[in-house]
């Protein structure tokens, strides 16, 4: 989820009516809502598989933590998949096995006949189901090198998986050099809730942060090993990730830091 939402930290309890998807459109591009005026994910129709939203991008900021020349060979996971903006960037420009996880197939069909969702093949898998639940199969245990949580209910309010168990179970399905990007809500009440639980998980040293979008969404980094690198290492693989996958990487390193 998305854009401008204030609301109180939340978790999942009970059986759950899931929303109705609608889609609507300004000028080039398309947006994808869970029954309300909240942006859930958006596309622009003349480049369907390019990352639209600024903070959608930053969701991308794991490149800067593994050699580009070994993306290919990597396996990325989505908690969520929106409009599907990272499960086709991954898949398609990244060229990685991906994974993602979502709970309503409602959203699956609006991926497919509107979002440009490539049909599922030996490289692409979407499993409809509950994130929390899955994660925890020994299945994915060790295998994901990028984990990408983005899971928020219609109303646009806190995560609905947000607890530091949960956070662990993230952690276990990394490989030793995985990295986990989660979207949260900096200007919110929940934040520092959220924040804390993912430092409980992966250890204070091994979390970075993005300064909030305009909107308010800041991207939370946390590896499954802390590794500090260099601002200069930084920079030269930030100039990669631009020159390869035209993502505005440099620019990243003025609004990204380690939280301690």
């Amino acid at each position: 989820m998305k854009t401008g939402a204030n609301a109180a930290a939340r978790r999942r309890s009970g059986p759950q009516t899931l929303p109705e998807v609608t889609m609507s459109e300004d000028g080039e591009v398309r947006f994808l809502h869970l029954g309300t005026e909240w942006i859930q994910g958006s596309m622009i129709i003349d480049e369907p598989f390019a990352i639209e939203l600024d903070y959608v991008q930053r969701m991308m900021a794991w490149l800067l933590f593994v050699d580009p020349d070994t993306v290919t060979k990597r396996r990325a996971m989505q908690l969520g998949l929106g409009s599907a903006a990272l499960t086709k960037f991954c898949f398609k420009i990244c060229r990685m096995d991906t994974t993602a996880v979502e709970i309503n197939p409602q959203v699956l069909a609006a991926c497919r006949g509107w979002f440009k969702l490539p049909p599922e093949s030996a490289r692409l898998r979407v499993l409809l189901a509950d994130a929390g639940q899955e994660i925890r199969k020994a299945e994915h245990t060790g295998q994901v090198d990028s984990l990408q949580v983005d899971q928020y209910d219609h109303e646009a309010a806190a995560p609905v998986l947000d607890s530091p168990d949960f956070y662990t179970d993230c952690r276990s399905v990394l490989t030793d050099d995985g990295v986990m990007t989660v979207n949260l809500f900096g200007r919110d009440a929940s934040y520092e809730r959220s924040l804390q639980s993912i430092r409980a998980a992966f250890g204070d040293d091994a979390v970075w942060a993005f300064k909030p979008t305009r909107e308010g969404n800041s991207i939370v980094l946390a590896q499954r090993h802390a590794d500090r690198p260099t601002r200069m290492h930084l920079l030269a693989r930030a100039e990669e990730i631009q020159s390869r996958w035209g993502l505005p990487a440099v620019k990243w390193l003025r609004i990204f830091k380690p939280v301690v």
